[in-house]
């Protein structure tokens, strides 16, 4: 029998290695027998350090080593470092390239530098690439096309990416996507959805994108309906779909849509991976079915940190305080190292519970024991911890402190500190922040003016008004939904939108001629 070539014996050994030292061993013998700078055995090896062992800085060594690396080489490196901790490492090294006579970029090169400029916050240089592109004649290759639509879209250039998207002569559905996508980032729901609605073929992702952007952007409502279409399609959903719609289940307080997708993950054998888990344990949360969400918590062999938030922020929740603290401990008895979330969970349990003083230690504990700057969400909740307990010198001196402008929460936290405690003083100072940090927010003016009101200081209460109807500021509807059948229903104050507003009316009247009888 033949012996095996030296291709097929060092193919052979890397497909049976694990570890970095296998991998320095069949480059000690690739040294060895002279083909270290083999294009093809270099290749194999960068990628393998690259990819198999998420080794960057060995396979750069290797790439280093060579002379002169072709397209390939660069490829494959710069993919790597797009992917990396680090996406600035494959501009430099496209720099690089650009440098050198020779070899040229491809376009299998330019989607990754595209993709490592928008993680790397680098949109002038993106231009610049744009323009190489321009340049070396690959601007009509589908892959690069696209790459380029999404570039702009990631740095809300919708105009630019729009553009490029017009232009393309084939539109597939990646590039469809991207454009979909660029208009969810920017909130921009009714163009991705018209959008989305033109689309000749639909995937997965594509359903994903537009039931994410929806839940990202606060349409609950209208990501479940797309599900529901998605569903009517008979395209089959997967771990993202049912996290994201999970998602808007809790925020709606749809238990028994969201006990029907966990029906449906079950029975389609969708893989309960940690992200559909802990969507699990925070809609069941929310929507106040502790027992539930205690009992996938308990199933689960191994839990994460967000896991471990999700449960705590669930307990927090619905006052909870003693088992939400107890949780945090058994949390870090586990070895899992909080963060900003597990705090806000921790911080609005301990307000909740009216838990003072052990509130005031964990913010202390944040930056002490931990190293966690504490953001304005931390701010808030240990204000409204201070307030409620009627402590408004110790609240206004964290405010005071603050390495954050406060914003609308603080403030918003102190003016019911001082409803509850009557101190008219702070409440003024209070309700002047809210209405400079939102002008045209009615509320805070009649809460002003009210509060003037009870004062008699019957002149600040005209000029409050006379302001009002200058500014023209306006009053925030009202909002309420009810679950009916699987179905949301939403309503505002003064709502004449809804398909049978009619029949809702007809029945508010009768409702009020029971009430004067």
């Amino acid at each position: 029998m033949a012996a095996a070539s030296p291709d097929e014996k060092v193919l052979t050994l890397l497909s049976k290695s694990s570890h970095l030292r296998h991998l320095k061993q069949i480059h000690g013998y690739l040294i060895a027998v002279g083909h270290a700078h083999t294009q093809f055995f270099a290749f194999k090896l960068v990628r393998f350090a690259a990819i198999a062992l998420s080794d960057l800085a060995y396979a750069r060594l290797i790439f280093d080593s060579l002379p002169s690396p072709n397209v390939y080489l660069y490829t494959g490196m710069i993919t790597a470092y797009s992917s990396g901790p680090d996406p600035s490492l494959a501009l430099h090294l496209f720099r690089l390239m650009l440098s050198r006579p020779r070899p040229r970029p491809n376009h299998f090169v330019y989607p990754h530098v595209l993709k490592s400029c928008f993680y790397s916050s680098h949109f002038y240089f993106m231009k610049s690439v744009h323009s190489h592109i321009l340049k070396s004649g690959f601007q009509d290759h589908g892959v690069v096309q696209t790459s380029l639509l999404d570039g702009y879209a990631r740095f809300s250039d919708l105009g630019t990416s729009r553009q490029l998207f017009d232009s393309l002569c084939e539109r597939n559905v990646v590039s469809w996507t991207a454009m979909v996508s660029g208009y969810l980032r920017v909130g921009m729901v009714g163009n991705a959805v018209a959008l989305f609605e033109e689309m000749p073929e639909k995937d997965v992702p594509s359903w994903n994108a537009v039931i994410a952007g929806c839940t990202q952007n606060g349409l609950f409502s209208e990501a479940v309906g797309i599900f529901r279409k998605m569903l009517a399609s008979f395209v089959v959903p997967n771990q993202t779909t049912v996290a994201c719609v999970l998602s808007a289940c809790g925020q709606l307080s749809m238990l028994r849509f969201g006990k029907w997708v966990h029906g449906y993950i079950t029975k389609n054998d969708i893989e309960q991976c940690p992200f559909v888990s802990n969507a699990l344990i925070d809609m069941y949360g929310k929507c106040g079915s502790l027992r539930e969400a205690r009992w996938i918590f308990s199933t689960l062999s191994e839990k994460n940190l967000t896991t471990w938030n999700s449960m705590i922020n669930c307990l927090a929740l619905h006052g909870h305080s003693e088992s939400a603290i107890a949780m945090f401990k058994e949390m870090d008895c586990e070895g899992c190292e909080p963060d900003e979330v597990t705090f806000v969970g921790i911080l609005n349990a301990c307000t909740h519970g009216g838990l003072v003083d052990e509130g005031l230690d964990y913010f202390e504990s944040m930056s002490k024991d931990f190293r966690i700057e504490p953001q304005i969400e931390h701010y808030g909740c240990v204000i409204d911890l201070l307030v409620r307990a009627g402590r408004f010198g110790d609240a206004m001196g964290i405010v005071r402190d603050m390495r954050i402008e406060p914003d609308e929460v603080v403030w918003g936290s102190l003016l019911n500190g001082c409803r509850i405690y009557g101190d008219a003083k702070l409440a003024e100072l209070a309700i002047r922040k809210l209405l400079e940090l939102d002008p045209e927010n009615a509320d805070y003016g009649v809460m002003l003016a009210n509060l003037y009101s009870e004062s008699e200081k019957w002149e600040e209460v005209r000029k409050v008004r006379k302001l009002l109807k200058q500014g023209g500021a306006k009053k925030l509807p009202g909002c309420s939904w009810i679950e009916i059948d699987s179905e949301v229903h939403q309503f505002y104050s003064g709502d004449k939108f809804h398909p049978r507003f009619k029949d809702i009316y007809m029945v508010l009247e009768g409702l009020f001629g029971l009430v004067e009888l």
